[in-house]
């Protein structure tokens, strides 16, 4: 699943601590040669102040060579520079952690600057060396002590363009960390820093403390846009780790200004959307007034077919496509097969594959409840072919379904015809117009693509290839 694997479109919105994991994962999924992923560990490494090991993975890669010497000169440069900073700060440390001082500050950053001052000689400048020294950890790998650093610099002081940077940096810090409930909060403080500054300057520091390459436009639009790019990306790694995560991703990228975002800057992130969507699709459908669910949420697969529709011609995989064939399309055979294949897609992909059983589950409950749509009386073996499960597999899992949603109170099933008969509840004279109305217009669609597909061989599948070119062109 190479052609589908997207770890090098993400690595480069990502900082290079942050693209440790996901070449880890490749290298236990076998995706690329073992080869090529120690040399791209070894590129990213020599970037940092972990030396060592860097040098164990040019030995890995080239046993037949000598380590250079130069990892022994910026080894014994980095220790010297790490004493240096460490005494730095510990002179602001041993100041701001006296009980008395504590007591003393207040939420007026000015204020507490002028009571450091005037009463321990403490200034900005002896402050920011919080700010290096906990820069300095996190670039040798102290990710716990760089992210007390950043807090601690960040609680005193008053350089914006620094402690958007120590957000940045606090953010991967708890990233790596797996504090998720921190890390959590640092992404929404960041988004707020983002979309509620306009200013190029202030901007311009938000994307430079995010990204190795400086800012080239002063476009205070496209500055911001680049900003949320990077959020965009870094918050996968918060979103399908924490508890919430699924939820809280629907409700910031369906939002219209990082739904733009990723429309414009970062379509495959698409999957990672139409994923999300699935896996908090069950629980919307059997949600309670007692668990309220957000309004976008309980239509997020609505939302999400309109963007896949719209960015088809420039994304599309396994994942999107189930979603199209499905909703769009209604073609429950292809749905099918790109379900079997986004179940590959999922298992390989770094951020999903912890929800594989979970993404299938309610993918299956999606091809059931569009199938119930449509049909009154449902053949047993004919949905479980649909749901790429066994006849025994798919009945119990047809009878947990409609146990555990909302279908039970419509479904009953008949063990004797081994099928499935819906009885909706008679509803008043206005509400059945209304959806006999509705219920006309999808099967009226589904019959249309029907024969679509019945008349012109292949049409199906060669239609949306020659629609994408023109579209592509015009989006050139």
């Amino acid at each position: 699943m190479a052609e589908h694997d997207l770890t090098k479109t993400i690595i480069p919105y990502l900082d290079r601590h942050l693209a440790f994991p996901l070449l880890a994962h490749l290298a236990e999924n076998s995706t690329f040669p073992d080869e090529d992923l120690q040399i791209a560990q070894y590129e990213l490494a020599k970037g940092t102040n972990m030396f060592d090991f860097a040098a164990s993975l040019f030995s890995n890669v080239w046993p037949d060579k000598e380590v250079p010497k130069e990892f022994d000169v910026k080894r014994q440069n980095a220790v010297s520079t790490n004493e240096r900073l460490q005494q730095e700060a510990q002179a602001v440390l041993d100041v701001i952690e006296n009980p008395d001082v504590a007591q003393a500050l207040r939420q007026d950053k000015n204020q507490n600057l002028q009571y450091l001052k005037d009463n321990y000689n403490l200034t900005l400048e002896q402050i920011t060396a919080l700010y290096n020294f906990g820069k300095f950890q996190y670039s040798y790998g102290n990710y716990s002590g760089a992210a007390d650093y950043l807090y601690h610099f960040r609680v005193l002081s008053t350089d914006n363009e620094l402690n958007t940077s120590a957000s940045w940096g606090k953010l991967a810090a708890d990233i790596l960390t797996g504090r998720w409930d921190v890390a959590l909060d640092e992404l929404n403080t960041l988004r707020e820093a983002i979309d509620s500054r306009t200013s190029a300057s202030l901007l311009a520091a938000v994307s430079a403390a995010a990204s190795s390459s400086s800012i080239t436009t002063s476009d205070p639009a496209l500055v911001q846009l680049h900003s949320r790019t990077w959020l965009v990306h870094w918050s996968l790694f918060v979103y399908f780790n924490h508890p919430e995560g699924r939820t809280l991703l629907l409700e910031t990228f369906l939002s219209p200004a990082y739904l733009n975002t990723i429309q414009t800057a970062s379509p495959w992130v698409l999957r990672h959307l139409a994923a999300a969507a699935i896996l908090s699709r069950k629980v919307a459908a059997s949600s309670s007034s007692a668990s309220p669910i957000s309004t976008r949420v309980r239509h997020a697969i609505r939302e999400v077919v309109k963007v896949i529709q719209t960015e088809e011609y420039q994304y599309q995989d396994p994942v999107t496509t189930f979603l199209k064939e499905l909703y769009v399309e209604f073609d429950f055979e292809a749905a099918q097969k790109a379900l079997a294949q986004a179940e590959e897609v999922v298992s390989n992909d770094f951020f999903l594959s912890p929800f594989r059983d979970e993404f299938l589950d309610n993918a299956r409950y999606l091809i059931s409840e569009a199938y119930c749509r449509i049909h009154q009386k449902i053949d047993i073996a004919d949905l479980s072919d649909r749901l790429n499960l066994s006849r025994e597999d798919g009945e119990k899992w047809i009878v947990n379904l409609i146990r555990e949603t909302r279908m039970g109170a419509d479904a009953k099933i008949d063990l004797e015809k081994n099928v499935i008969e819906i009885n909706r509840p008679p509803q008043p004279v206005y509400q059945t117009v209304i959806e006999k109305t509705r219920g006309l217009a999808l099967r009226t669609q589904a019959m249309g693509s029907a024969i679509g597909r019945g008349s012109v061989p292949n049409a199906h599948h060669q239609q949306p290839k020659s629609e994408a070119q023109p579209q592509a062109a015009v989006a050139q």
